[in-house]
């Protein structure tokens, strides 16, 4: 569950890495699905080039109150995340998971671009279905997730109701100075990053946004979510919890789910 980004530690043995992107280094998939214990859901598949992208639907008890698109972390895959978002579904929530390239039953490999053009593809097709289309949308990021879901929220702000992010990573040559210090202002200042959440935020002035981060992460550090929520225009919201990397909806649900119902108020 934890996004460790070891692999980034190997990027200090050469600075060819700067010029490009070493997608390689932050994503690291895995195949080893659990059932994801929530009786009413969807799965859908996506042809996009060769490969095939997968999707599940989770739906509340009652009629959905709102459509929430959920783009995971760097680690596992989207059975990892199932649980952690109970909170969600009880609250009447429905919630679609997108599978990055690579994760879970989605084939191929895993880059910065593949993954935003691929959620562009889900978020506009899922976006016209029936039990979908006629409800409110929001946009919820987990760790590196936070990147595609700012990118994809600048790009259809007019459609959205919010923006969740939580553990947000600043920008991927942030996160990669994280995992090699003695190079941070180089690796701030050069590191290829076709999008990023710290940039993107800036440009999102209509919709409420709401960054959730926990002090304790050893994951993403906190500092990352303050940087992005200082970049972040008005209306928008900060929750700080105390615990570990995205878990913030097992200690602090009720909060979370205030500020999203704010979101969809009449």
């Amino acid at each position: 569950m934890k996004t460790k980004f070891l692999g980034l530690l190997l990027i200090v043995a050469n600075f060819i890495f700067v010029k490009a992107q070493m997608d390689d280094k932050f994503y690291f998939p895995s195949k080893n699905l659990k059932a994801i214990e929530w009786v009413n859901q969807q799965e859908i598949q996506f042809t996009v080039e060769s490969d095939t992208i997968n999707a599940i639907i989770l739906k509340p008890v009652k009629n959905a109150k709102a459509t929430i698109f959920y783009f995971h972390g760097a680690g596992g895959n989207i059975s990892n995340y199932g649980p952690i978002l109970t909170p969600l579904l009880n609250d009447n929530f429905q919630v679609i998971l997108v599978v990055f390239r690579g994760y879970g039953k989605s084939s191929g490999i895993p880059t910065h671009k593949n993954i935003a053009t691929d959620g562009e593809k889900v978020f506009t097709k899922l976006s016209k279905m029936d039990g979908i289309k006629n409800t409110k949308k929001i946009i919820y990021g987990a760790s590196i997730g936070t990147q595609i879901a700012t990118h994809l929220a600048k790009n259809h702000e007019t459609e959205i109701s919010g923006l969740v992010l939580e553990g947000t990573i600043a920008s991927f040559g942030d996160i990669a100075a994280v995992y090699a210090p003695e190079h941070k202002d180089y690796l701030e200042s050069n590191f290829v990053s076709p999008y990023s959440a710290k940039e993107d935020i800036k440009s999102i002035t209509k919709i409420p946004k709401l960054i959730i981060h926990s002090k304790e992460d050893k994951d993403v550090p906190y500092a990352q979510g303050i940087k992005v929520f200082g970049n972040a225009p008005e209306p928008k919201h900060f929750i700080e919890f105390q615990g570990e990397h995205l878990f913030a909806l097992k200690y602090e649900s009720e909060k979370i789910l205030g500020q999203i119902n704010k979101m969809i108020a009449p």
